[in-house]
Formats: C-alpha cells, structure tokens, sequence
C-alpha cells in the first residue's frame, strides 16, 4: 500500500491482545523524531490517517495502532462488564505497544473513539504524554448526560443514536446491524461514514473504504465495535465520575479540532467542555468538515497537528 511508504508493520502481544500497528520506519543515522501516537475511530481503522501521515511522516515518528477491536487488531468476546473494552484497557494496549516501540514520552492525538482512549490514557498515564489533541469529541461523560447542550436532547439521540442503540445486551444490536448479513453491515457502514455532516462518501479513496468493509463488515467486529460502546455507557463512565470526584484532570496542553459541519458543533460547546476537563492551556477551533476530519480535511489536519505539537 503505497499510502504508508516508508512504515514498518507487525503486531503487539500486549496486555492479552493483539494490537496491529503501522510506525515509522527508522534506519542507521536518521535524526531522531519526536513521536506521536495517532489513535483512529469508529468505525474505522488506522488507515483513516493515510492523507495526514504523508504530511507529517517528515517530522514525527509516527504510531498509528488499530484499536483492540477493530481493524486487523484482537476481536476477542466482551467480558460480562465490558472491561476489556473499556477506555482505560484500551488506554492500556496503546502505552504497552509504545513500550515496545522504546517512547517513553509522546504527543498523542484521537479522532472519534480513538479521542476517547486518547483522553483516558491523558489521565491514567500522565507522565507519557507531552501533548493531547481530540478530534471532534466533547468529553463523554458530558455528553451522555447533555451538558453544554445548545439543542434539546433529543437532537443528541437523533443524531447519535448508535451510541444508545449499541449499548443494548448483545446480539441484538450486532445482529441488526448485519452480523449475518455482509451486505447489510456494508450498508451500516456506508450510512455511518456518510452521516455526522461528512455529506457522503467521495471523501474516502476507494481502497480505504475497501479497508473499512474488510475489517468491519463481519460478526467478530460487529460485536466488538458493540463492546466498545456498551463499555462507554457503562464502566467508561464509573471510571470518568471517578476520576472528576479525585479532581483529576489532562495535565498536558490540549488542541481541540471539530467539524462544522459535524453534531458536536451544532449541539455542544467543546472548547470549553474540554476547558474545565483541563489543567493545562486548551486551544482549538472548527475546521470546514463533517465528523470525519482527517480524511475530509488532511491538509488543514496536518497543519493543525503540526502547528500544535511543535
């Protein structure tokens, strides 16, 4: 795949899971890179970041894991609460493959479900990270129960409603969504990845979206894109009540980049959800997209990042 000239790819037996991961390739007298972790989100892989990476492979030594669960990472059955799905285990795998990769310290950047793994690592490894960027999230604790809300919360289950349809004890979800039929879950995927403001589906190179429907469109990944959901609703938020009870909050500088066109700017005010979730300096603003920033808008992503995590 000429999109990532220049990676090396294999996968982590870390912390009882398999994790796949593209990084880059590094040979005798290359001057060191900073490194940064690029976290992708539902219901995608690491290949979402296939535009961006062309314009920061230059400068980063990047790491661009599939999340447990998804892409060619372990699909492996949900526990009874959904621990292993939870952000905090996710966080988890993610700390253990830069552990293999030899980088102590990182910048880190999630879009989607990825911001979400993102922002609890932030908090449960502290130490790791120089910089924390969230693409297109507000913090979910906020949203499930509707602060900031500019719209009734309605608007919010209308919009997202997968987040409150996939949550339901399997496999009725997985099962509506295609478990047994590939060409529904293609469907399912399809309308996912034109929806949230994205405005259909030209902005996807057709061997990315063949990518998506490879990973995606099966039992196993239906029921673990589930688990990942039924874990946010679930021990996710023990441990966010958790954490804000400590007063425990990012202690990095944080960028928050959000679409236009997407639901978090039209129902949510996440600059300053992510503001008082934040002990250090939060900057951030909207860039012309829908939710699927990194591959509608690469260009104007790069520049962000780079811009920020220098």
């Amino acid at each position: 795949m000429t999109w990532f000239d220049g990676f090396e790819s294999r996968s982590f037996e870390v912390n009882g899971a398999s994790i796949h991961a593209r990084f880059s390739s590094v040979t005798a007298g290359d001057t060191p890179r900073p490194a940064l972790l690029l976290l992708h989100g539902f219901p995608q892989s690491h290949v979402m970041w296939h535009r961006v990476v062309q314009h920061l492979s230059p400068h980063y030594f990047l790491v661009l894991p599939d999340l447990r669960g998804y892409g060619d990472s372990s699909k492996t059955p949900g526990l009874p609460d959904h621990s292993n799905y939870s952000k905090r285990n996710m966080a988890h795998d993610m700390v253990a493959v830069m552990d293999a990769l030899g980088k102590d310290q990182f910048d880190l950047c999630g879009h989607d479900r990825g911001g979400r793994v993102a922002h609890r690592l932030a908090l449960d490894h502290a130490s790791r990270v120089k910089r924390l960027c969230v693409i297109d999230i507000a913090p979910t604790l906020d949203m499930y129960e509707g602060r900031s809300m500019t719209q009734p919360y309605m608007e919010f289950a209308r919009a997202y409603y997968h987040w409150f349809h996939m949550l339901q004890p399997s496999p009725l979800p997985e099962i509506m969504m295609g478990a047994n039929h590939p060409e529904t879950a293609r469907a399912y995927l399809h309308a996912k990845l034109g929806g949230w403001g994205s405005m259909g589906l030209d902005y996807i190179e057709p061997h990315a979206l063949a990518e998506y429907e490879r990973c995606f469109c099966n039992a196993e990944a239906l029921h673990t894109a589930c688990e990942d959901y039924r874990a946010s609703a679930a021990i996710d938020l023990a441990h966010d009540r958790e954490s804000r009870a400590q007063g425990l909050k990012v202690a990095s500088d944080m960028l928050v980049l959000w679409g236009e066109r997407g639901v978090v700017n039209r129902l949510f005010d996440p600059l300053a959800l992510w503001q008082d979730q934040c002990s250090a300096e939060v900057s951030g603003h909207a860039l012309a997209a829908g939710h699927f920033i990194p591959e509608e808008q690469p260009e104007a992503t790069a520049k962000a990042l780079r811009h920020f995590f220098n």
